[in-house]
């Protein structure tokens, strides 16, 4: 049986119109942090569709079983459960950027989008839903991440997952040869909430219905 229409809204429209991170302005603190590489927020894009789609279908699956009293504990323990599995697997496969990515692996229990997503969706909704609807709202976020993280290593390295694109800094080829140095002020962490604002900034020009009037 093909996907609906619905379904397809559902990994979608958080997508661009209805961007968690850009839109709803949710789970920014790691949007900000770790996107001065863009290796790291591909990494912790991975990481997050992982525990966000395994822990919404979780969810759904116990919705039905899980007392109303005690459903946040529940989410929290599904959460951490699946973020230890991610955070031991990093440290196995890839060390140096687990130590660099370090605490905010671990937030990913606190991230408003998992959190939300289990509680607004997964918990009224069946399995097969419930992954459509986190593998877009991940999807959404790890758009915004990488688009930051993008122009960040790019400026302010000169390079993209590690590699020189720009030329290279030292013996003055490339871009170098013209004058340009990189812009290490964008490897700062003002910079991503700037970059993080113009990324905003290029969608809602774009859509006017995400534009607020006045009051």
């Amino acid at each position: 049986m093909g996907l609906t229409k619905k379904d397809i809204k559902l990994v979608k429209d958080p997508l661009w119109d209805n961007n968690p991170v850009t839109v709803q302005v949710l789970g920014i603190c790691s949007a900000l942090a770790i996107t001065a590489q863009l290796k790291a927020a591909i990494v912790m894009s991975l990481s997050f569709t992982f525990v966000l789609a395994m822990g919404n279908v979780a969810i759904s699956l116990l919705r039905n079983v899980i007392p109303p009293k005690i459903r946040i504990i529940a989410q929290l323990i599904v959460a951490a459960a699946l973020v230890i599995v991610v955070d031991f697997v990093l440290k196995a496969y890839v060390y140096d950027l687990s130590k660099q990515l370090s605490v905010y692996v671990g937030l990913i229990i606190t991230n408003c989008i998992l959190m939300g997503r289990f509680e607004a969706f997964a918990l009224g909704n069946p399995p097969g839903k419930s992954f459509l609807d986190a593998l877009g709202n991940a999807g959404g976020y790890s758009i915004a991440l990488l688009i930051v993280a993008f122009f960040r290593e790019l400026l302010g390295s000169g390079t993209l997952l590690g590699f020189q694109i720009l030329g290279d800094p030292i013996k003055k080829t490339g871009v170098y040869a013209l004058g340009y140095e990189n812009n290490g002020f964008m490897l700062l962490a003002p910079m991503a909430l700037v970059t993080y604002g113009i990324v905003v900034w290029v969608q809602r020009s774009r859509n006017k219905a995400l534009i607020e009037e006045g009051h």
